[in-house]
């Protein structure tokens, strides 16, 4: 094996990198699923202003996060950050929730895209087959592409990614130019809105629609000049997904009304944005973009897959996981084991499901997705921590804003959107307070997993680097 035998190659771009992310946050899924939920049990018309507000904290954490790219380039992402800010064990405490969130909202979305798929082969006259035939079938999808090299995927995600685009675009506008039910009105970006009914909810709904751009410093060893093109990928994933967002969610308020959007979220959440599509623009185009949702989340859990093979290679490449899984494919130079690790674990979890007859939306998409975003925040506030101590030590980066003041403005913002999760947890994942237990306590036990696993591993490897008499250390 050469010296870099354990590099994944590739020379991804910022535009490369921005579609894996927006792929990941998948657009159509949140205007045509989680955004009417949002509306209906959040903040009503609040909601453009939310994610205005969910953006902002995001892009202070990635002050901090962009500056940390350029000088660490590691697949591990906030593995790799945080054992650089704490140590090793913490790391890998951060990984295993990293992996755990990702496994669990990618086995949600294969919930969610087999529902919609049975609903329109059904819709077409095709036959009524169980949901779990077409998540697997999904997943054996995901895994022809997910094996090769990312720029596969890339070209993949950016052909559906585009398409996503131009239809919420193309709401958006045609809802201004029409003027929406009663004009063009600002209501939803006062604080009086933002502030309705349950913002909480609203703010966990808004979190979770940005949840995968950490995919930014995923791929940096797989991109042209990581140190400038991952902190420009981060900039422009968030904004660009925020501002998405938050003009096509104000679009779609402005489509019912601002004082009528939340009677009519809680009176038909599943077809709120297919309607507005058909008035909008036509009935023939809320078909369209009802095949596209499955593209949509097609293209999300690939993106997933890719994050999670990416964790398991840098981990083992680092000691901490079987060193076969630190193997890259001689052709395509990606993390092919891993991926095939991956694919099994979500043949398990979604066969788990299946077995036990749970409905695919309602529990299966909605408790991993709530449990996913805990799990991620956690992460994250972990992470801003982890870079704050990291500068600090070091003294590589003197800007005080990069390196310090934003990392812990960053870190409140994301503390505070905790609490504001934690407490509507239950809410979350579907109203069980016993489930909503089992969820934390089990986040709680793959962290400890983690950082206990990491330990024992170092705590092995020790011996092998102790110094001998002559206080020199061994080689290995």
């Amino acid at each position: 094996m050469s010296s870099n035998s354990n590099q994944l190659r590739g020379s991804i771009g910022v535009a490369g990198i921005v579609f894996l992310v927006l792929a990941a946050a998948s657009p159509l899924t949140t205007v045509a699923g989680s955004l009417p939920v949002m509306i209906a049990l959040g903040n009503g018309a609040g909601a453009p202003s939310t994610y205005v507000v969910a953006a902002l904290v995001l892009l202070v954490f990635s002050v901090g996060y962009a500056a940390m790219s350029s000088h660490i380039t590691d697949t591990g992402a906030f593995y790799a950050y945080v054992t650089k800010g704490f140590d090793a064990r913490m790391g890998v405490g951060a990984a295993a929730l990293a992996i755990f969130a990702y496994t669990a909202i990618q086995a949600g979305i294969y919930g969610l895209a087999a529902n919609a798929i049975d609903s329109l082969v059904v819709q077409y006259g095709g036959p009524d087959l169980p949901w779990w035939v077409w998540a697997f079938a999904l997943i054996a999808c995901v895994a022809l592409v997910g094996y090769r090299n990312i720029e596969v995927g890339t070209k993949v995600l950016g052909v559906l990614l585009v398409l996503e685009i131009v239809a919420i675009v193309a709401l958006s506008a045609a809802v201004f130019i029409k003027g929406g039910a009663h004009g063009i009105d600002v209501d939803s970006f006062t604080p009086h809105a933002f502030f309705s009914a349950s913002p909480g909810i609203a703010m966990m709904f808004a979190v979770g629609s940005f949840v995968g751009f950490e995919a930014t410093a995923i791929y940096g060893e797989e991109a042209r000049d990581a140190k400038r093109t991952v902190p420009i990928a981060t900039y422009v994933a968030i904004i660009l997904i925020g501002a998405l967002y938050a003009v096509c969610s104000w679009a779609l308020v402005l489509a019912y009304g601002s004082d009528k959007i939340a009677t009519a979220a809680s009176k038909d959440t599943a077809n709120l944005t297919f309607d507005a599509v058909a008035v909008y623009l036509s009935p023939l185009a809320a078909d369209i973009i009802a095949i596209m949702l499955v593209t949509s989340l097609f293209a999300a859990v690939l993106a997933f897959h890719s994050a999670i093979s990416r964790y398991v290679f840098a981990l083992a490449r680092s000691g901490y996981a079987p060193a076969r899984f630190a193997a890259v494919h001689p052709s395509h130079g990606s993390p092919h084991r891993g991926s095939i690790l991956q694919t099994a674990s979500a043949v398990v979890l979604v066969g788990i499901f299946a077995l036990v007859g749970a409905d695919p939306v309602l529990q299966l998409f909605t408790w991993m997705s709530g449990v996913a975003i805990v799990a991620i925040l956690a992460v994250m506030v972990l992470t801003s921590f982890a870079i704050v101590v990291f500068f600090r030590r070091s003294n590589v980066d003197s800007r005080r804003w990069n390196t310090r003041i934003a990392p812990v403005l960053g870190s409140i913002g994301l503390i505070a959107i905790t609490v504001l999760v934690l407490d509507n947890f239950t809410t979350l994942i579907g109203g069980s307070v016993a489930v909503a237990t089992t969820f934390l306590v089990v986040l709680c036990l793959v962290f400890i997993a983690g950082v206990v696993g990491g330990h024992l591993i170092d705590s092995r490897r020790a011996p092998l680097q102790s110094p001998d008499r002559d206080g020199a250390t061994p080689s290995t």
